[in-house]
């Protein structure tokens, strides 16, 4: 228990400190982000499928990918979460060192936080979506929404590019990047295939395409395109196919339903197309309502 509280004050008062250099609105989304003790509550490390694992905090969905050749981390927390990802990688009976690569659905700071300190603590390689790029390397600062007044996360320098199909190969893993913006301009999805003893399960790790409040569908000024990228993404992710789907946030898919630490491997239970329909309807008429509220 003071180990949890612990984790939760100290990731509080590193994303705390960066709100007074940010502008009122955005400070205000990031209070509210801030005091949400499940994105550092600890969350039991398990196999979701194949070579797929999870080991994220209960809500800030990480995942590890494992091959002969080394490890692919994708999703890195916010600040100060670094140290449960080791553990979480370790109890799993892997070496933290092993990562080779460090991906990321979206460049926030509640998931890449801790980008650069994981990558000090690897030397893996970070790969990201090319739309990210600049927001990446100054920390934040040139986010459209919450950017403008300084870094909101340590920043990081990729060290290789990716667009829309790439494929990031290692060992005996090829996983396709799907360019999904909106959320930010270099929002990702990520597809791979893994196996295990009974059948090939296709994995989709998808970026949900949520909208901030501060977002105007008609352009904001660091991204005047943000409406149409929207669009478009809502309409791609609609036209895929998969077995299984994961996303970057753990509510996002219900992986608490889903998942029961105490029961045997059941890579079934992940399998919810249903589910990702309605998620994505949901967020089809969010988008909707922003157009009718630009509207009026």
């Amino acid at each position: 228990m003071f180990r949890f509280k612990f984790l939760i004050r100290s990731n509080i008062i590193a994303i705390s400190f960066f709100i007074t250099a940010l502008t009122a609105s955005a400070q205000q989304t990031i209070r509210r982000i801030a005091m949400q003790p499940e994105w550092t509550q600890d969350y039991p490390p398990f196999r979701i499928v194949g070579n797929v694992y999870y080991v994220g905090s209960y809500d800030l969905a990480c995942y590890l990918i494992t091959t002969p050749k080394g490890h692919i981390l994708i999703n890195e927390g916010v600040a100060g979460l670094a140290p449960m990802i080791r553990k979480h990688v370790e109890e799993l009976g892997f070496k933290f060192t092993d990562i080779k690569v460090l991906l990321t659905n979206q460049a926030h700071f509640d998931h890449v936080g801790d980008l650069a300190a994981i990558q000090k603590q690897t030397g893996a390689k970070v790969m990201v979506d090319a739309g990210d790029a600049e927001v990446l390397a100054d920390g934040g600062n040139s986010d459209y929404v919450f950017g403008g007044q300084g870094p909101t996360f340590e920043p990081v320098k990729a060290d290789h590019l990716l667009h829309d199909h790439d494929l990031i190969k290692l060992g005996n893993v090829q996983i396709e990047l799907l360019h999904h913006p909106g959320h930010t301009k270099g929002s990702c999805s990520f597809l791979l295939s893994t196996n295990d003893r009974e059948r090939t399960w296709k994995v989709l790790i998808a970026n949900m395409p949520s909208i901030l409040d501060q977002t105007k569908l008609s352009g904001m000024p660091g991204y005047p395109n943000v409406g149409s990228d929207y669009a478009n993404t809502l309409k791609a992710m609609k036209n895929l196919h998969f077995n299984i789907w994961l996303a970057a946030h753990s509510s996002q898919f219900n992986l608490q339903e889903k998942h029961h630490y105490r029961d045997p491997y059941n890579p079934a239970a992940f399998v919810d197309q249903k589910g990702y329909n309605e998620a994505l309807n949901t967020l089809q008429m969010a988008y909707d309502e922003k157009l009718r509220e630009k509207s009026k």
